[in-house]
């Protein structure tokens, strides 16, 4: 059956929809591995397990031609000195790109291929950003004020492959020197021939 024609409002005080269909939640527990400093991780995951994201989607078939969307919303904190940030991901389906609306809040996109090439884009309220198709990508808030609020639209049949970045890790990370973050490399990620 055709997807019927559809519509809902973002909450222009908090920027989350007034209607969706799944909700995901990732706590810091589900991000083993994912911050460069463990023994911080482990130290605050033995006090307690903060929620790091949420995800709000509005859930369609996973037909070629229809758009999954959503609003992500990454709490404002920090592991050692690496802000809250999510899981990242490529596309399973890996010609397939994304698109992210920032409604509050003030993070950056950290993107990568496959081959290793990488950009990080800074995010404000109003600002879009166009991750590629073959591009891995990660939201961090870098406000540890505020939530970082992003409105995302993706083709449905993309798939997430969570697994590569599990892995591998990033190649850069954002790290809070002095209130102001700063782009560093993560020493643990290899280029793909030493993998």
């Amino acid at each position: 059956m055709p997807q019927q024609p559809s519509s809902f409002i973002l909450s222009m005080t908090d920027g989350l929809p007034d209607r969706f269909d799944h909700h995901t939640t990732r706590y810091l527990s589900a991000m083993r591995g994912q911050f460069i400093d463990q023994k911080a991780y482990q130290e605050r995951l033995t006090k307690e397990d903060p929620l790091l994201y949420d995800v709000f989607e509005i859930k369609l078939s996973e037909m070629p031609g229809e758009l999954q969307h959503g609003v992500s919303v990454i709490h404002p904190g920090k592991v050692g000195d690496e802000y809250f940030m999510t899981k990242g991901h490529f596309h399973l389906v890996l010609d397939t790109a994304e698109v992210y609306y920032c409604l509050r809040g003030d993070g950056v996109m950290v993107m990568e291929t496959p081959e290793g090439d990488w950009s990080v884009e800074e995010m404000h309220p109003g600002t879009v950003v166009y991750v590629p198709p073959r591009w891995a990508h990660r939201s961090v808030n870098v406000n540890l004020e505020s939530d970082l609020v992003l409105f995302f639209v993706y083709p449905s049949n993309a798939g997430h492959d969570y697994g590569s970045i599990e892995q591998q890790g990033f190649r850069k990370l954002i790290l809070d020197r002095d209130g102001r973050y700063e782009i560093v490399d993560n020493p643990n990620w290899l280029p793909p021939d030493l993998r």
